[in-house]
């Protein structure tokens, strides 16, 4: 059975790992982020910092605290999937709104205020998952990993 700093290495590696692919879309794919795809960066960015000090301080409270960073992104990622798919409305400052009862001027302001990636639309997706999807499923796996390295702590 893998030992602590294995699963430890695992489970920062793939935030790590994440991180990577997330950049690349970005930067190589051109697939510039929304808000909420940012949102869900933050905790991956916390459980590499949270690997790299459990690989040195051997505490079993830092690799909750690790599992908790990515239920958090999981959590993020769920969120941001239902607004890709209409099951809730996403943050107003990112998704489509309804121009019903607007007058000209302000609708005129929320298209000039509006950002220029829209949360609720879908840029990439392979076997009818989103990155959004994607992320909470491979976050999930990672949560398991922290278990695991807690297990073995």
């Amino acid at each position: 059975m893998p030992s602590r700093r294995i699963w430890i290495l695992l489970a920062a590696g793939g935030s790590a790992a994440l991180m990577l692919g997330a950049l690349g879309f970005q930067y190589l794919g051109d697939m510039p982020p929304c808000k909420l795809c940012y949102w869900q960066r933050y905790p991956h960015w916390a459980a590499i910092g949270i690997g790299a000090v459990a690989l040195i301080v051997p505490l079993a409270a830092l690799t909750l605290l690790g599992a908790l960073a990515a239920l958090t992104t999981a959590a993020i990622g769920f969120y941001h999937t239902g607004v890709e798919r209409d099951w809730w409305e996403g943050p107003a400052s990112c998704s489509a709104g309804g121009a019903s009862g607007m007058s000209a001027d302000d609708l005129f302001a929320q298209i000039m205020a509006a950002p220029l990636v829209r949360c609720d639309e879908v840029p990439w997706q392979m076997f009818g998952l989103s990155m959004a999807s994607w992320n909470m499923l491979a976050s999930l796996a990672l949560v398991g990993c922290w278990i695991m390295a807690f297990r073995r702590a």
